[in-house]
């Protein structure tokens, strides 16, 4: 880590504040209160910042003994965990949603890593591998998600709000998370951005889960993955110029968006010459072989057919994803163009 005046070698276990923010919270919010009360290892502060919302959030944090605090209004996620990290008093702010489970050995395990690492700045978990919904997107979803993490290099370049844990020092050093993000969005990959910038090290541990309880469906999913997931993340990448090839953006995920997009090419062309239909079938084992080792992973979690209801929607994630892509591209681009050419001291003369 780098220096700034932040003593992080500290001569005891380091204390801990869970922080978690929650909007009409609900059973899972119910669960995830649970989850913290029956770990092996208690944090030393509980703090729920309740976003707004109408329902009784704040009562069922009270409840277990957690210290609330109540925002008047929605604001998002990255206001609500500034608020409770201001609040804590621990070495080690571990983030957590609202609507996940943690394991019962989480805590324990970020105390140990702060602990036995005195460079370490933050880190990031992992979803694990038995969702808590059981419906098929949200076992899909989640379960990618967890296969992208255990594969994923332990060198982190983004930060995890889900589960993540940082040292306090730190996460005020670099002005905590950016409140302009008014939804869930990625106010946490730009914060673990600004970390890594700033000479920071965040590592992803593997080996702390929590589980995800969220059931997703159709329209809740595009609308979470598109306009709060690839469009915000495209902007950030190019502001940013973070191009690693890690999580959802290694070589395996950028070569299968070219291969979806000449498939549906190809596809459409068969449509006036059969012809191309070899190379559409090309282009699925090409897809399948890229993806493989994902396929595989699906087989041995869940069986076969449940693998092959996977395939289809995981090529639909390239499709959706490489064209949020695109789109976020030519805008962020065109707005740059705008303002080079149309500053305030440079009006855009009509045209006569």
């Amino acid at each position: 880590m780098r220096a700034l005046g932040i003593n992080t070698r500290l001569p005891h276990p380091p204390t801990v504040a869970v922080i978690i923010p929650v909007y009409n919270g609900g059973n899972s919010f119910r669960r995830c209160l649970e989850s913290i009360q029956h770990s092996h290892d208690r944090p030393e502060e509980l703090i729920v910042v309740v976003d707004g919302g109408g329902d009784d959030s704040w009562r069922i944090a009270e409840s277990f003994g957690a210290s609330v605090f109540c925002l008047a209004d929605n604001r998002g996620p990255a206001r609500a965990r500034n608020v409770g990290a201001q609040a804590a008093t621990s070495d080690i702010l571990f983030f957590v949603d609202a609507d996940v489970a943690v394991h019962p050995n989480a805590i324990a395990l970020v105390r140990a890593e702060f602990q036995q690492d005195s460079e370490l700045t933050a880190l990031i978990g992992s979803y694990d591998d038995a969702p808590g919904a059981s419906n098929f997107l949200s076992q899909y979803k989640n379960l990618i998600h967890h296969y992208t993490h255990q594969t994923a290099l332990e060198t982190a370049s983004t930060f995890w709000g889900a589960c993540g844990a940082i040292r306090r020092g730190a996460f005020m050093a670099v002005d905590g998370f950016d409140e302009t993000y008014l939804r869930p969005c990625v106010e946490d990959i730009e914060l673990g951005y600004r970390l890594r910038q700033q000479g920071y090290t965040i590592r992803l541990c593997k080996d702390i889960h929590v589980k995800h309880l969220k059931h997703w469906q159709v329209g809740s999913l595009l609308r979470a993955e598109i306009f709060y997931r690839a469009l915000p993340w495209t902007r950030l990448i190019l502001q940013h110029r973070q191009f690693q090839a890690d999580l959802n953006l290694d070589q395996s995920s950028r070569l299968s968006v070219v291969m979806v997009y000449l498939l549906v090419a190809s596809l459409l062309a068969s449509l006036w010459q059969a012809q191309w239909l070899i190379l559409s079938a090309l282009l699925m084992g090409g897809l399948i072989i890229a993806n493989r080792r994902v396929y595989q992973f699906f087989r041995r979690c869940r069986g076969g057919l449940f693998t092959l209801r996977v395939i289809p929607w995981h090529w639909f994630y390239f499709l959706y994803g490489g064209a949020a892509f695109a789109y976020g591209t030519f805008i962020y681009h065109l707005e740059q163009a705008y303002r080079k050419h149309f500053t305030p001291d440079q009006p855009m003369r009509r045209s006569s």
